[in-house]
Order: structure tokens, then C-alpha cells, then sequence
């Protein structure tokens, strides 16, 4: 998996690579480069507020500790996802990790983190769809409309797919262990089947899982007025409802390109085709994404360094055996 994460990450830099060069590449950092140091500190800052969203999100699902605890580990989780070589798949254990290094157990931290994914999904959706329907308002004639609708229609029904399975997890294990005789999977049926009634506990909460979703949907929407601002700010002529409709298309988009670590590539392609519909140069959503990734990196590579000296200090505190 570790090698296929990177032959996907070195296609997709080849083909972001490719996208720029051919809109010119002095253009593109030229747009990129106009937004300034202040306009780029502006950018993080605004990032910065949206993970305390996030954070909260995931401290109102699991309510043990701090919820700075959580704040940090949701930096480490985008963090591993947007700087390392692994698909998304490898932020979410780094993030569950995080909190597994600060007291909380490692079941729950496992468990929350799942949960977690599956509600700021659902948010997700409900955001695209908020997204499609400004959209249809501001361009009832676009073809382009009926293409994003097929799209969020299959995220939904992968997302649906996904949540059956959480509900029907231990089914299958045990279907498959009856069957197989695996050694190994009969010595983990008991601590699976535990995994999934954590998992039930907190489907069980109500509340916590409506304040949970809430503060992910005020995240989406965070996001994407966070986008509109830098598109603003590199100069674009593009209204906020239009932005948030921007912002839906890529992360309806980007769901099916989990397994491309930091998406390379198919974000560029994906700006690069969205933005003609709203009259946005190629070489200006390229830049806008070159803007997303310096901030991806400017916020992320300290947090991995920071993370992986708690993870030293760790090792060199545990006794040799």
C-alpha cells in the first residue's frame, strides 16, 4: 500500500506539474505571488480557525479532555494527509495516534476518530448540496449542474455504503471467520467485536452526534469562505455564493481521489475545469491552488515536527525490555 500511495503521489505531481506548465508557469506564479505576505498570513490564520472548528467537532463526539487535545490531534490528522505519502487513510492514524499519546485509549481514540470521518462526510454532503443549489440559482442553464449532481448522487451512495458497513462490521467478520478458519482472525474477533461496540456507544449518543455534525458543517462552510477570500485576494471577480459553490464541486470531487495522497494532481485538474464555469482563467485556479498548498505546507510540516519530537521524547522515555 506504501508504494502504491507513492506511485499515485508521483502521477499526480507529474500531472500538476504538467497542468501548470502548459497555462506557463511564470504566469501562474505570478498570480500566486500576488497575494503577499500579509494576504498569505491572513490565509493561515483563517486556517488556523477552522481546525479549532474541527478539533471541537471531534472533542463534542468523544467529551474526554481538553479540547485542544483534539485541536491538536485534527492538525496532525490533516497534517500526515496533506505533507506525507500516504493517502488520507494514513492521516487518520496518525490523528487517532495523537490522541492515544496524550491519555486517551486507544480503542476510543480509534473509534471516535471513525465516527468522526463519517459525520464531517455526512456534513460534507449536506454542504455540496447547499453548494449545488446556489449554483443552480446562479446558472439554471449549466450543463455543468447535472454532472455535479451525478457526482454527489455517487459520494452519497459510496457514503451510505460505508456507514452499513460500520453497522454491519462484526456480521461480516464473524460470516468470514466461519468460513475461512483464519487462526489469526479468530483471535481477533473478540477484539473487533469490542472496536464496534465502542463505535455503537457513540452512534447511540444523540446528542453529541448532532453537535458533532453541526460544528463540521460550520466547517465546511468556514472553508469555503476561506477559499472565496484568497480567490478574492488573487483577484478574482467571484461573488460568495459562487465561492461556496467553487468549494462544493472540488470536495465533491476529491472524495473520489482518497487514495492520492494530497490529492496531487486532481485538484489542480479539478480547479482548472470548475473555474471556466464561473469565467475563472486556468492560470488563476492553478495559482489558487499552489496558494492551498503553500498553506497546507506552511501549517503542516511544523506540526509533523513538533509531533514527531512528542513521539521521541516517548521512545527515549520507555524502559528497553
Amino acid at each position: 500500500m506504501k508504494k502504491l500511495s507513492i506511485a499515485f503521489a508521483l502521477l499526480g505531481l507529474v500531472l500538476a506539474t504538467v497542468l501548470i506548465a502548459w497555462q506557463g508557469a511564470r504566469e501562474v506564479a505570478g498570480v500566486a505571488f500576488s497575494l503577499g505576505a500579509g494576504g498569505f498570513l491572513l490565509i493561515l490564520l483563517f486556517q488556523l480557525g477552522i481546525f479549532l472548528i474541527l478539533g471541537l467537532a471531534w472533542w463534542a463526539l468523544l467529551g474526554r479532555g481538553g479540547p485542544l487535545l483534539y485541536v491538536w490531534g485534527r492538525m496532525v490528522r490533516d497534517a500526515a494527509g496533506n505533507c506525507l505519502p500516504f493517502s488520507q487513510m494514513g492521516g487518520f492514524v496518525f490523528g487517532a495516534r495523537t490522541l492515544a499519546l496524550h491519555g486517551v485509549a486507544g480503542r476510543n481514540a480509534a473509534a471516535s476518530t471513525l465516527v468522526d470521518v463519517t459525520l464531517e462526510f455526512l456534513a460534507q454532503m449536506a454542504f455540496v448540496l447547499a453548494g449545488l443549489l446556489l449554483m443552480h440559482e446562479a446558472f439554471p442553464e449549466s450543463r455543468s449542474l447535472v454532472s455535479a449532481i451525478v457526482v454527489i448522487g455517487l459520494a452519497a451512495a459510496g457514503g451510505g455504503v460505508f456507514i452499513f458497513f460500520q453497522r454491519r462490521f462484526m456480521g461480516a467478520i464473524d460470516w468470514l471467520a466461519a468460513r475461512t478458519h483464519w487462526a489469526w482472525l479468530a483471535r481477533e474477533q473478540k477484539r473487533l467485536a469490542r472496536f464496534q461496540e465502542e463505535v455503537q456507544l457513540f452512534y447511540r449518543a444523540k446528542r453529541r452526534l448532532l453537535a458533532a455534525s453541526l460544528l463540521h458543517l460550520i466547517g465546511w462552510f468556514a472553508a469555503a469562505v476561506g477559499s472565496w477570500v484568497t480567490l478574492r485576494l488573487l483577484g478574482a471577480p467571484i461573488s460568495l455564493s459562487n465561492g461556496v459553490s467553487l468549494e462544493a464541486l472540488l470536495q465533491a470531487s476529491l472524495d473520489f481521489a482518497f487514495f492520492v495522497p494530497a490529492y496531487l494532481g486532481v485538484q489542480e485538474a479539478a480547479l482548472a475545469s470548475f473555474g471556466a464555469v464561473f469565467g475563472l482563467s486556468p492560470s488563476l485556479m492553478l495559482a489558487f491552488s499552489m496558494v492551498r498548498r503553500a498553506r497546507d505546507l506552511a501549517l503542516g510540516i511544523p506540526v509533523l515536527l513538533v509531533w514527531q519530537g512528542v513521539e521521541m521524547r516517548r521512545l527515549a522515555r520507555t524502559p528497553l525490555e
